[in-house]
């Protein structure tokens, strides 16, 4: 396993190539835990991640040697950047996996960032069979492989955020951290435990993508037959053996988060606390609200780990939230097809100070009658009980309502 001297060296290897990223208080997340609540934003590190600290630190510990067989990995897209920038800092010719369906803003970011240096390969449905890939490539070329987390110095790289936290809030009680392979959770929790042994690590995950409570229950790693979630930058089958070694010595509690209250989250952080994350990114403040953490009165870091979030999938989570959160309201009634039927309800969804964003009129509906009409309304409200009050009224008015989402 790794240990503290391996993340202290590797802050030496990355300072003056990663950011040290800023970590500032959350008044609205604490107002939510009953917690001093401090969130880490590595979402402003460059590539959008964390990935970077471990890429980095890998790749510049390779040999002469090593360094002129080339590099080959996998990736769904943070760690691909992360290895892109890395391969152009270091100067080392790198090819990179990445699933076919991966976000194709970090295709192409992943290409800005290695310029020459990178060639992408697109392969597989998911993360593993991209990872298959990887090492096929790798094996007839002779090229060295970068793991994501399965690997030391990718460990230790990715452990140097959790020092910089202790070097800014070394009271900080809890530190929360996004468990997709384990390389983050395994690095910060190395980190934190040998500078601040009280300091509890907490790991989240996704619940489409979650491995780590069941192997933990069964003391193996468990691996999935597929993966399901929003967080597609934690979105993989398994964690490594490496990882899930350093875990059960050194994380004191495993969580599990659902998509909705990782969109919840996402919406949280745009509107309140101005800042954009992926849905990784997210996952340790999901926690944070919706788990029972005894967090009150605690200081809480929750870990922000990346931004790089597709701009449908930001546009798709929004809805989400909105809807989530009771402030989206999409219904289905049947008007009488005469002057005025529209005006008439369109009034009373204002009258009970709603707003409408669109409305959908369809006569040729086959499910309706002559001289009918079927009518889609999307409204804005202010909350789940607000969109309640608003329903029950129109119904007691008269109006057939199906809720739509």
């Amino acid at each position: 396993m790794i240990k503290i001297d391996n993340v202290e060296q590797a802050m030496e290897r990355v300072e003056g190539v990663i950011e040290h990223t800023p970590l500032r208080h959350s008044r609205t997340v604490s107002e939510a835990t009953g917690a001093d609540v401090h969130l880490k934003y590595e979402n402003l590190q460059r590539t959008g991640s964390f990935k970077i600290r471990g890429a980095y630190n890998k790749m510049s510990s390779l040999s002469d040697e090593e360094r002129e067989a080339g590099v080959i990995t996998a990736s769904a897209g943070n760690h691909a950047q992360g290895v892109a920038l890395a391969a152009r800092e270091v100067g080392i010719d790198t090819k990179i996996v990445m699933p076919k369906d991966a976000a194709i803003s970090k295709v192409e970011a992943t290409s800005e960032y290695g310029g020459d240096y990178v060639e992408i390969v697109l392969h597989g449905i998911d993360y593993d069979e991209a990872y298959e890939k990887a090492l096929e490539i790798g094996e007839k070329e002779g090229r060295v492989f970068v793991h994501p987390f399965d690997d030391e110095h990718v460990q230790a790289g990715q452990g140097t955020v959790g020092l910089e936290i202790l070097d800014e809030l070394p009271e900080v009680d809890t530190i929360i951290v996004a468990v997709g392979g384990g390389g983050l959770a395994a690095g910060v929790a190395t980190a934190v435990k040998a500078r601040s042994p009280d300091t509890r690590v907490i790991a989240a995950q996704a619940e489409g993508a979650s491995s780590l409570k069941q192997s933990l229950q069964r003391g193996e790693v468990y691996e999935r037959d597929s993966v399901s979630t929003i967080s597609d930058g934690i979105a993989t089958r398994h964690i490594a053996e490496s990882t899930f070694e350093v875990i059960k010595e050194r994380v004191d509690e495993a969580v599990v988060v659902d998509d909705d209250e990782t969109a919840n989250a996402i919406l949280r952080l745009l509107e309140q606390d101005k800042t954009v994350v992926e849905g990784a990114g997210a996952v340790p403040v999901a926690a944070a609200v919706e788990r029972d953490l005894d967090l009150e009165g605690e200081t809480v870091v929750p870990l922000l780990c990346g931004g790089n979030i597709d701009s449908n999938v930001l546009s798709q989570v929004i809805n989400r939230g909105l809807i989530n959160a009771g402030r989206y309201l999409k219904f289905e009634t049947v008007l009488h097809d005469k002057p005025g039927a529209l005006v008439d309800i369109a009034t009373r969804i204002a009258d009970h100070n709603a707003n409408i964003y669109a409305i959908h009129h369809d006569r040729m509906a086959k499910d309706v009658t002559l001289n009918a009409a079927e009518v889609e309304f999307e409204v804005e409200t202010r909350s789940r009980e607000h969109a309640n009050r608003l329903v029950r009224a129109l119904e007691n008015e008269g109006y057939d309502i199906e809720v739509l989402g």
